[in-house]
């Protein structure tokens, strides 16, 4: 089986410039695979790079080294750390989401129509993405008196829901999942575990960071230890 995304050799440092140019490696020779149907977690202490290696896959940091290739449904492969702005902006939209440890809020827009978002850039009707975010929102058991709300002044936990919504409601194929549970209660973590149990089933990979034990887990098939890649261990 071809794996839907295989990072090889990834290494990534940064430069504190307003700290006289200091340079602090952070990942060295990362290398890992994930599966469809499968759910990989990123162990490793605070620090150790977990929500890097998310960010580089993502796109939104640049790799020092190393590749990111990630299996389209159509097209060929393509490797996220040589990939342009567009194609990047372009696997985003058809084969890669994203949930956050934080809700991106835009202003005056309401919850419903932010989760809807998504799926309209995937060629959904708005009508078909409002209702499926409106079941999402009442399975996550968001109060419907604030689905037409915008979401800036929601609590943690509230727009911690709202995101997860808007990143299980296209489908993608990745799904890439920072500490997705960390605001929740126990029962909207549960809903969250069948919503990863169900994105298994039908084929989605995920890989995430899991804070919990409990919920790592119950959802992923295997562990990879970031500190594996700690520039001192390859040292």
């Amino acid at each position: 089986m071809q794996p839907r995304l295989a990072v090889s050799g990834l290494s990534k440092s940064f430069t504190m410039h307003l700290r006289g140019g200091i340079h602090i490696p952070v990942l060295s020779e990362a290398s890992f695979e994930v599966y469809p149907g499968e759910c990989v977690a990123l162990g490793g202490p605070s620090g150790a790079g977990k929500s890097s290696i998310l960010k580089m896959v993502y796109g939104n940091y640049a790799a020092d080294a190393g590749s990111i290739v990630i299996a389209r449904k159509e097209g060929g492969p393509v490797d996220i750390a040589i990939a342009d702005p567009r194609m990047v902006l372009s696997i985003r939209r058809s084969d890669l989401g994203y949930v956050s440890q934080f809700l991106r809020v835009v202003p005056r827009v309401a919850a419903r129509d932010l989760v809807a978002e998504p799926l309209v850039e995937r060629g959904a009707g708005r009508e078909e993405a409002l209702d499926k975010a409106d079941a999402l929102l009442h399975r996550l058991n968001l109060p419907e008196r604030l689905w037409h709300l915008p979401p800036a002044t929601f609590s943690g936990g509230e727009q911690q829901r709202v995101n997860i919504a808007r990143g299980f409601i296209a489908g993608h194929p990745l799904l890439l999942l920072d500490e997705p549970t960390a605001s929740l209660d126990a029962a909207n973590r549960d809903v969250v575990i069948s919503l990863i149990a169900e994105g298994k089933a039908a084929g989605t990979s995920f890989l995430g960071i899991f804070h919990d034990a409990p919920t790592r887990g119950r959802v992923a098939e295997r562990e990879v230890d970031v500190t594996a890649f700690s520039p001192k261990a390859a040292a």
